[in-house]
Order: C-alpha cells, then structure tokens, then sequence
C-alpha cells in the first residue's frame, strides 16, 4: 500500500481540489465536489505514467521510487494510470455533465501527453502549467472566461515548479532559481489581477493570502541561489507544491468564499506533515 501511494503522490493531492474551487468561484459559481474528486484522480493518474514513462531513468537516478525498487511492477503502474485517468473521466461526466467531460478528456489528454512526450523536452514546463490551468478551468463551468486569470496565475506557479523539477538530481542551475522566482511572482500578480473587481473586503482577505503565498514560496527558492544542491531542489519543490494552496484560497477570498479559503488553508499543515513521510516529487 505505501508503494501505491508514493506511487501516485498521495500527499500531494491536497494541493488539487483547490484548482476547481478556485476555477468555480472566479466564475460565480458554488465549487463542485465530484470535480475535486475528478481533479485528483487525474493528479494520481498522471503520477503513475509518469513514473511508468520514467522507470528506465529512475533506475539511474532515482532508485528508491516504487518501480525501480521493485515494489510496483510497471504494468500494475501503467494499469492504475489508466484506471485512474478511466476513473477521473467517468467522476467529471457525472459531476459536470458534457461540458465536465469535455474539459476533463482535454485535461487528460495534456497530462498523457506530458508524461509521454514533453515532459524533457523545452515545452515541458508549459505543457505542465497547461495541465494545471485546464484543471481550474474544469470547475468554471460555462463561464471559462471569468476563470482565466484565476487559471493562469495557478499555471504559472506550476511552470516554476516545473524548472524546479528538472533540476532534482543534477541541482540548480544559476537561472533555475532565477525562473521559478519569476513564475511565482507573476502568478502573485495574476491572482492579485483576478481580484480586482470584487470587494474592497474580499480584495483584502486576498491580498493578505497572496502575501502568504509569496512568503512561503519566494525564500525557499531564492536559496537555491546560494545551495543548489539536489536536496534542496526537492525540498523547494515539495513545498512549492504545497505553495499551491494558499494560491488556490487566495482566489477563494478575493470570491468572497472566506469560510472555504479557511478550510482550504487547514490543508497546509497537514500537507507539510505527509509529505515528510511519504514523496511528492
């Protein structure tokens, strides 16, 4: 069972309802529970292809994950991958109807084409914020407009974690600190943006996240600068991933929806202690 679940990231799924609640709210809409549930049953799925699509590097580089060590044999991964994705889609039929479905097969679609091709190459990163920006847009429903800027701010954040991921085994590099600075910053300023039209109090419980988040997240990677070494790396990407949340409950408050921004922030800790004891990259 432990295998499983470091297989798919379990603890890293905490950062994923957010993303349709975020998408749902921007739109003016109540967030829609079987969405989460779809949305995190794709997270898990993409988890495991892509450690199927890795294992031959892994082998190398990374030993210790479940396919390499023996623990998970890489049909099974490859088989929950699919039953995942299988599963995902059949969640998101039922909660979002056609339009639910539709979003989701895009969003499954950008996922298998990630782990199975882009992944090393240059459009990596995008193709991996695109995942995430499709994922907030499964919860807006008809009005995907309203939800843009709400979705590019949590794409960008995952382009920084993205560079960050490249450089686990080999360390940073002097610009990859640089990038994910950058990446956070602007999804700072995209969230900020997307805020803008509400209430001056909503307005305000937004901000007050955003300073969070950045607070959270700008630190731990600007040390990479001075420790570039791959521990740190990881470490900078478990908790940018993490970083997420106070992102997604920042587009929470500036909707107005302080009650599920709190119980969306309550995730955090309880993020940071998992993932001490169980990988999330």
């Amino acid at each position: 069972m432990r295998a499983m679940l470091e297989l798919v990231r379990a603890p890293a799924a905490l950062s994923v309802p957010g993303d349709t609640m975020a998408g749902a709210v921007a739109a003016g809409r109540s967030p829609n529970p079987g969405l989460a549930v779809a949305s995190v049953l794709m997270y898990w799925s993409g988890m495991a292809l892509n450690d199927w699509a890795d294992r031959e590097a892994d082998a190398v580089e990374r030993p210790e994950r479940p396919i390499p060590s023996g623990r998970v044999r890489p049909g099974a991964a490859l088989g929950v991958a699919a039953a995942l994705t299988g599963a995902g889609l059949a969640a998101a039929a039922l909660a979002g109807g056609r339009r639910g479905l539709t979003v989701a097969g895009l969003l499954a679609g950008a996922v298998w084409a990630y782990d199975l091709g882009l992944k090393r190459t240059a459009a990596g990163p995008a193709s991996m914020a695109a995942c995430r920006v499709l994922d907030v847009l499964l919860g807006a429903g008809e009005q995907v407009r309203a939800a843009v800027p709400a979705a590019l701010a949590i794409g960008a954040h995952t382009y920084g974690i993205s560079v960050l991921g490249r450089a686990e085994v080999a360390g940073a590099s002097p610009g990859t600190a640089e990038r994910a600075l950058v990446a956070s910053t602007a999804a700072a300023g995209l969230a900020a943006a997307s805020c803008a039209r509400d209430r001056a109090t909503a307005r305000a419980g937004a901000g007050v996240l955003i300073a969070g988040y950045l607070a959270f997240t700008l630190p731990v990677q600007a040390g990479l600068r001075a420790h570039p070494d791959p521990e740190n790396v990881r470490n900078a990407v478990r908790l940018s991933i993490l970083a997420l949340i106070p992102l997604q409950a920042a587009a929470l408050a500036g909707g107005g929806r302080f009650v599920a921004a709190g119980a969306l922030l309550c995730s955090l800790p309880l993020g940071r202690w998992l993932s001490s004891r169980l990988a999330t990259s």
